[in-house]
């Protein structure tokens, strides 16, 4: 049981896109899953009846009037939790794969304290077999690498959009949160780790989306891997250890 994580302390954050065919079902299972939990959708420039559907379904609903990606939407979710005094957030899709009854086990591996901590749905855990191209589980292999040696700990899924957050990862998000694709869920790893906070993994199950049809096409996926490369080479540039800064500058001191 998460007594003490449960209730108004708890917001579920909903990006969505065009998710009319699926997204009251998702609120309709995580009111049943935690039924004294906030869910907050995040219509992200949808051009169909998502925002209406979730309101329908009993969702608060904030709209944006263009899209701004799934990075860019789960931010306008970390502003309202600390507008609003959430203790913390889960991020579930709109699009029925994360299954709203895993969000009791993120929130039993949350930790409240003064450092950001960050609990991830991990989809290659045993609980089931999440198919994925050969390309794609080669990427995630390299990123889960590399964001284990950043983060100190080992970790399999850093691509997984299912995680959450607690109090002081909120407040770290609301001013830093990457919407680059795939930085949402990369970089903000590396955020974390370099304020002092920690990631961990629980297993969850992973489902087959209810409808309608992938934000990304499926030419997304042959440009996936040099993506990530790119992405690993960027943030091995941009988060350069302070320690190797410090040598350089003794170096060139007289």
């Amino acid at each position: 049981m998460v007594e003490e994580f449960s209730g108004a302390g708890v917001l579920l954050v909903t990006p969505a896109l065009n998710e009319e065919a699926s997204v009251a079902l998702v609120v309709k299972e995580a009111r049943e899953a935690l039924p004294q939990a906030t869910i907050l959708v995040v219509d992200d420039g949808s051009t169909d009846g998502t925002a209406e559907a979730a309101r329908r379904a009993g969702a608060i609903v904030i709209s944006s009037p263009f899209n701004l990606g799934i990075g860019g939407a789960v931010h306008i979710g970390f502003r309202y939790a600390r507008s609003h005094g959430y203790a913390s957030v889960v991020q579930v899709d709109a699009d029925g794969q994360h299954d709203p009854r895993d969000v009791e086990r993120l929130l039993e591996g949350l930790e409240q304290g003064p450092e950001p901590h960050v609990v991830i749905g991990a989809r290659f855990s045993g609980t089931n077999e999440f198919p994925v191209t050969w390309a794609r589980r080669l990427a995630m292999r390299l990123l889960a690498s590399y964001l284990s040696y950043v983060t100190m700990t080992t970790l399999t899924d850093v691509t997984s959009g299912f995680r959450a957050f607690n109090r002081s990862a909120i407040e770290l998000f609301c001013e830093t949160y990457p919407s680059d694709y795939l930085a949402d869920v990369i970089e903000s790893l590396v955020i974390s780790a370099r304020a002092g906070g920690h990631v961990s993994e629980v297993p969850v199950t992973m489902r087959l989306r209810y409808g309608g049809v992938p934000s990304q096409s499926s030419w997304w996926a042959g440009t996936y891997l040099l993506r990530v490369v790119v992405m690993l080479v960027i943030n091995v540039i941009r988060h350069q250890p302070d320690r190797v800064k410090r040598s350089k500058v003794q170096e060139e001191w007289p």
